[in-house]
């Protein structure tokens, strides 16, 4: 799934933010310096209301112009420049609105005009001191997304220098040479290898964590289209430096990617609002299930103990979104040497595909059993929730194990983060069998995803686990 772009004067919504900020501070302390500090304290309601208006002013000086525009790139020069202009629309705007209530001669000029040198002193150190933040942010965050780029050997020099413009928030992790059936260890700019050919390009991407493609091959509009089909498959978002539209592909969308103008596709394109709201979800939902994960430790711990000697939780290295690994928790509801007893009891699996369940495992001690009944061995999950490995309702994570057999149509699972629940377990729950049909509800999920539908399956699985209609 790949965050649909921002555009617009949202895109800069905390720079819109801190500036009515400074835009409020300015105004306080001009309307102290005119009538005293503790006239603060009795300011007249006409003045209260010009908080108001100031904030509206901002907005709309905001929505009519390119006041954000390349913040983060812009220099000191560029961006004072930038704030005296912003703030002379703002007064301005304002003296007008003044004239048009004919309410003018009511408020002080010289509050007005002592206000604007303020706010553009304060205006400047607060974005260059934000600016500064939001550089160091992205300049150490860990969660880029990692892009793999598909070129020709003639090409690979010039797309790389292309894409490693300043503040990206995208990482590259190597270079495919299209032209080339296997080529590795070579350098290309600003150390970036070249990590596979033509022939290696899938084995790669199943064996390393990728979330995005770009493709730059000129004069191969075919062979482009095969493989950016093939690689949406999987799960992964693909762009493409630009060619003629195909109407075969779904969820595309024209864009700009570093200095490319790119065509992108995805199995699923999200707004950041819908990004944001689903980590809210997450979090909340977390928060709450810690609560209960304390009670259920609290009663069920010293039972495990007593059964099974040993910790209270299992981990295990579970793989997550687009191949990242983390470390799953639950209540442990298996005797220690349950790992190792697997290989034994493979010839009694009864799902069809990449995944290991069977009737009465007789590595499960007996409140094992009963955890596993009612679900309860999962809460401990809920910290995987809340650190933003996994997310209420996402595709289950394999295992380590699972996912080297994976066949490439099965990495689609991966494209969002793994989730508590999902779509098979609030349809079919244990009931499914067909590991197939797994891959195919959970691609659906994918591309049919809303907040909406995460709220759906979350009732279900509730209604599903009170029924007692089998477990995760």
């Amino acid at each position: 799934m790949f965050k649909d772009i921002v555009k617009g004067w949202t895109k800069h919504i905390d720079f819109m933010l801190l500036d009515m900020v400074c835009l409020e501070i300015s105004f306080l302390i001009a309307y102290m310096i005119r009538n005293g500090v503790s006239s603060i304290l009795s300011m007249p309601r006409m003045y209260e209301n010009m908080l108001l208006i100031l904030l509206v002013i901002d907005i709309c000086v905001v929505f009519f112009s390119n006041s954000y525009d390349h913040i983060i790139k812009r220099g000191y020069l560029i961006e004072f420049k930038q704030i005296v202009i912003h703030n002379v629309w703002i007064v301005l705007t304002f003296i007008v609105w003044l004239f048009v209530i004919q309410q003018s001669e009511n408020y002080s000029r010289q509050i007005i005009l002592t206000m604007y040198p303020i706010s553009v002193c304060i205006m400047t150190v607060a974005r260059l001191s934000w600016k500064r933040i939001v550089r160091m942010q992205r300049k150490h965050r860990k969660e880029d997304r990692k892009l793999l780029v598909v070129t020709t050997t003639e090409r690979a020099e010039a797309v790389v220098k292309d894409l490693f413009i300043p503040y990206r928030d995208y990482m590259i992790e190597g270079i495919v040479l299209y032209d080339q059936e296997r080529k590795t260890g070579e350098k290309i700019i600003a150390s970036i290898p070249v990590c596979a050919g033509k022939n290696d390009l899938i084995t790669y991407i199943q064996n390393n964590v990728i979330d995005e493609v770009f493709i730059d091959l000129k004069d191969n509009e075919t062979e482009v289209i095969i493989l950016m089909n093939l690689l949406v498959n999987m799960g992964l978002t693909v762009h493409v430096n630009l060619l003629s539209n195909n109407q075969s592909l779904e969820n595309k969308r024209i864009h700009p990617f570093g200095n490319y103008t790119v065509l992108s596709a995805s199995m699923k394109f999200a707004t950041p609002r819908q990004i944001v709201m689903k980590r809210i979800m997450d979090i909340c939902g977390a928060i709450v299930g810690l609560i209960f994960t304390g009670i259920a430790c609290i009663i069920f711990g010293p039972i495990i103990k007593k059964q099974s000697p040993g910790p209270i939780f299992f981990s295990q290295e579970r793989v997550g979104r687009n191949g990242r690994t983390f470390k799953i928790w639950k209540f442990r509801t298996m005797y220690p040497d349950a790992e190792e007893r697997k290989k034994e009891l493979m010839a009694q699996n009864k799902m069809n595909g990449l995944m290991f369940k069977m009737d009465n495992d007789p590595r499960i001690f007996p409140i094992g059993h009963f955890l596993r009944e009612k679900s309860i061995d999962e809460l401990p999950q809920f910290w995987n929730v809340l650190k933003g490995d996994m997310s209420l309702v996402g595709t289950r994570p394999p295992t380590m194990d699972e996912y080297v057999q994976y066949e490439a149509h099965h990495r689609k699972r991966l494209a969002m983060k793994p989730g508590l629940t999902g779509m098979w377990q609030a349809t079919g729950r244990s009931d499914i069998t067909d590991f197939e049909e797994v891959v195919a509800l959970d691609a659906q999920y994918i591309q049919e995803w809303t907040i909406m539908l995460d709220i759906k399956i979350l009732w279900m699985t509730v209604m599903s686990v009170l029924k007692g209609k089998g477990a995760v």
